[in-house]
């Protein structure tokens, strides 16, 4: 997400045409939309929400596999985590919606946070190499005030309970990958706590938080 380019879909509505994903996605060829953007900072200096980042993974993946994003999701992934039916949406060009179109039951999201929680394995199973996940799991730019980024995933520090004196409540660190309309995928490995949400707050400012409250006023009260 630090690729330097002129590109804005966070403060723009999907349903509003200037949104870059949105453009990308009605694109003739999204991957040339992509890579024509003009680079408007220095690559590498800035953290950007960019789902034309996530759709060059994808395609360099179907390229070197030979097979659909799905197709490669599900036999390197999914199947091996025992996950049940998936989805993955794509658009008018057959292309997927690689940073937004994984269809998946809350609980099968679970188990991706529990993969990832335990290294990458699925009981005494690898799945993906323990060094891949720790790279992606250390962060390498700041995305805001609160949250950092490693490879596609955020990482922050998550202070829960209640203040003893003068004393802070805990705080940990924690993973977090999340998607528009309100899903969220919480990993918190001091606790070895992972939570899944799903909902359907799509096009709300505030979609966001929902999730958090649960997590925060619900879950961490609960443990506490």
């Amino acid at each position: 997400m630090t690729m330097g380019t002129d590109w804005d879909e966070s403060s723009l509505l999907c349903s509003d045409p200037r949104n870059s994903e949105t453009a990308m996605d009605n694109a003739p060829d999204r991957y040339r939309y992509v890579l024509e953007r003009r680079v408007v900072d220095m690559p590498g200096a800035h953290w950007t929400y960019c789902g034309g980042a996530t759709a060059l993974l994808a395609r360099l993946i179907a390229k070197g596999s030979g097979k659909t994003l799905h197709e490669f999701a599900r036999e390197n992934l999914f199947d091996a985590l025992g996950m049940g039916a998936t989805e993955w949406a794509t658009g008018r060009d057959g292309e997927p919606f690689a940073a937004s179109g994984a269809r998946m039951s809350v609980g099968d999201l679970a188990r991706i946070g529990m993969m990832l929680l335990h290294g990458g394995k699925s009981g005494e199973r690898a799945i993906v190499p323990a060094e891949w996940i720790t790279r992606c799991i250390t962060p390498v730019i700041s995305a805001d005030e609160v949250r950092r980024y490693g490879y596609q995933w955020f990482v922050m520090d998550i202070a829960f309970g209640k203040p003893k004196g003068w004393a802070a409540g805990r705080l940990e660190r924690m993973w977090l990958a999340q998607g528009g309309g309100g899903q969220r995928l919480f990993v918190i490995p001091a606790l070895q706590l992972v939570v899944a949400i799903t909902s359907g707050n799509y096009g709300k400012e505030d979609q966001g938080i929902p999730p958090a409250r649960v997590l925060r006023e619900v879950i961490l009260e609960g443990i506490v």
